[in-house]
């Protein structure tokens, strides 16, 4: 995986992208997320309307939540892949470590190394699943049946 990926837009344009998709991703979670915990939490007869309404209170934090930690963590893959002039699992997991430090650094020090150490793990983690699947399910580890023997034409017999 030392090649570069050249589906994606450069680097600037993958930080706005990445941002948008995760605000999507949060806001559309967060919204069914908070729509149930809404719905249980509303007396009854009232559950469409405390839905409804925790949604539109919650679910843009959750969206906004989740766009800053993937427009952070876009932003530290870019830098790294600027920096480290390839790109492979490394960077993913040293993104999300920096990703997790400087979300947590106004908790102190401490807690932002605690931080940090558990998203570069946890990206770790996701690396190398993905590695394990895509070894998994390459055309190199599919098994090959052996070649029939080709089949003989059937003898005539000869009569005379």
């Amino acid at each position: 995986m030392a090649h570069a990926d050249h589906t994606r837009d450069p680097c600037p344009w993958v930080v706005l992208n990445d941002f948008g998709g995760a605000f999507a991703m949060g806001a559309i979670g967060g919204g069914i997320w908070h729509g149930i915990k809404g719905a249980r939490n509303s007396p009854r007869g009232e559950r469409l309307v405390g839905a409804v309404s925790v949604i539109k209170a919650r679910a843009p934090v959750t969206g906004g939540n989740f766009g800053v930690w993937g427009g952070m963590f876009s932003s530290f893959d870019c830098a790294v892949k600027g920096y480290r002039q390839k790109e492979d699992a490394w960077n993913a997991i040293i993104s999300g470590f920096m990703t997790g430090g400087c979300l947590a650094m106004r908790s102190g020090p401490r807690a932002a190394l605690g931080s940090a150490v558990a998203c570069g793990i946890l990206l770790g983690v996701f690396e190398g699943v993905g590695v394990l699947l895509s070894r998994a399910m390459s055309e190199v580890n599919r098994p090959v049946l052996p070649p029939l023997p080709e089949a003989q034409p059937p003898a005539v017999a000869v009569s005379s």
